[in-house]
């Protein structure tokens, strides 16, 4: 889809002029110390109502919120107490000239380009993990947030978590001496979303086309309206990018990996036992060559007990005599360290612990980015958009190897790993796994994806199988709501 940057703001903004609203780029506000921001939240359904309160307890007023659903949105509304304002179109909230800053609770589909307009209107924003849906856009966000001189701080609060700063410091001291490889994951038991017979009715009160923004209007095909969305790939990006993307984001914070991302990546899954309307995989691992291998993971199949062959909560990966939901192994010559948010420790290669890790879960991101609104340094920012884009890299990356691949046997999996013991280990007690949940693999064959080289400078890919897997570098958008070329 090709448009014009004038003729795409244009007809973008043509809908909340229509309704009296004028966006003007305006100069940041110079804050005192005892100050407080004026917020926006965009995006009012957990996550965006719990920011309601998180802008609250770290100096900020929120005066405005905004949401599709004008149900969700008038209970944030609500909880921000007061004369809060509400907009259903959040165009009208990007032109109100008393908010200062945005923050973005939006589904996924729209974290690029809320942030971008929100950064051409004047205003500072604080965007939900992944930064972004797609590569592409992920860059037009960090051009946008230093042309306008924005302060962008994407949502992967572990950034700002004691413990993880703890933990590169560590690293960088090599107290366990050199990283042999790094294995993140993060599990969560989750059902099948269900199978609908046919379209299903919009919730009332929802606008539904402002809801799909920059994707089609296609008839709705799930039974519950929201969150579900995580596991389309239309609007979300799976586990990996709902809980995944923050031990991604850690691995590059605390490997301090910048803008030297892995260059070659592979990625195996599939949506195992479930026949859904879902089409996201309920069960992924992701492998990185880096400096040192890298394997990300995710499974949404529960834990089944040996004993009673029942399901009992969340799956478990086993290394070193311990077991681990969701962690951070980063395994060096002299032990490993697994932490998670809000602290972990530090280990011998037994497995046995010699030193804990404190964290607080990173109570203080939001805080964090209130301070650099005031500073008008970005360098203060902990989350800073350009290494929340730089992770997100990872996830889309990884993601897109897996989406592009075939079904195959598990002998092929078992050989497109081989070599890299982490990632053997990873693929048989995926098996395992599938297996004890009665998977017979014979019939639900693993998706694998092809090894892809990357190009950090292009940021797209190239060499083998680089055609099809650059078509999802980028997606297309639906007029107005299209992100351009030049921000």
């Amino acid at each position: 889809m090709s448009h014009s940057h004038r003729v795409t703001r244009r007809r973008f903004l043509a809908g909340a002029a229509a309704g009296g609203a004028t966006l003007l780029i305006a100069s940041p506000r110079v804050f005192g110390a005892n100050d407080r921001p004026s917020v926006g939240v965009v995006g009012c359904g957990g996550r965006g109502t719990s920011h309601v309160g998180w802008a609250k307890k770290s100096g900020a007023d929120v005066i405005a919120v905004s949401d599709p659903d004008i149900g969700h949105m008038g209970g944030a509304a609500k909880k921000a107490g007061g004369d809060c304002k509400q907009y259903q179109d959040f165009r009208k909230l990007l032109a109100d000239k008393s908010i200062d800053a945005v923050v973005f609770g939006t589904p996924n589909h729209w974290h690029a380009l809320g942030t971008i307009l929100a950064c051409q209107a004047g205003k500072d924003v604080y965007v939900e993990k992944p930064a972004s849906h797609s590569v592409w856009e992920g860059r037009k966000m960090v051009e946008a947030a230093r042309k306008y001189k924005r302060m962008v701080q994407i949502g992967t609060q572990q950034r700002s978590d004691p413990a993880y700063i703890t933990l590169r410091e560590k690293l960088d001291k090599k107290q366990l001496g050199a990283v042999q490889w790094v294995h993140s994951l993060w599990y969560a038991h989750r059902g099948s979303i269900g199978k609908t017979e046919g379209p299903q009715k919009v919730p009332e009160g929802v606008d539904y086309s402002l809801w799909c923004g920059p994707r089609d209007t296609v008839p709705l095909r799930r039974k519950r309206f929201h969150y579900d969305w995580h596991w389309f790939w239309d609007y979300g990006n799976g586990d990996m990018g709902n809980r995944v993307i923050h031990t991604i984001d850690d691995v590059h914070h605390v490997l301090r990996i910048g803008e030297d991302v892995p260059v070659r990546m592979m990625g195996c899954g599939g949506r195992f036992k479930y026949n859904d309307d879902a089409n996201t995989p309920n069960t992924e691992f992701i492998v990185m060559d880096w400096k040192v291998p890298i394997i990300f993971g995710s499974r949404n199949l529960p834990f089944i007990d040996p004993k009673t062959g029942k399901a009992k909560g969340t799956s478990v990966y086993t290394r070193f005599g311990r077991s681990f939901r969701f962690t951070n192994l980063v395994k060096c010559e002299g032990g490993f360290f697994a932490v998670s948010r809000g602290g972990g420790g530090v280990y011998d290669n037994d497995g046995k612990q010699i030193e804990k890790i404190k964290g607080d879960g990173g109570a203080g991101h939001m805080g964090n980015w209130i301070q650099a609104v005031k500073s008008r340094n970005h360098q203060d920012l902990r989350g800073d958009v350009l290494g929340g884009h730089l992770s997100s890299v990872m996830l889309h990356t990884g993601n897109i190897s897996c989406r592009i691949g075939e079904p195959v046997g598990v002998g092929q999996v078992a050989s497109a790993v081989k070599g890299n013991a982490e990632a053997e280990e990873t693929w048989k007690q995926t098996l395992d796994h599938l297996k004890q949940n009665g998977v017979d693999l014979a019939k639900e064959r693993p998706i694998l994806g092809p090894w892809l080289t990357f190009d950090p400078k292009t940021e797209r890919f190239t060499g083998d199988h680089a055609a099809k897997a650059n078509t999802l570098v980028k997606e297309s958008y639906r007029a107005p709501f299209v992100i351009p070329d030049e921000v």
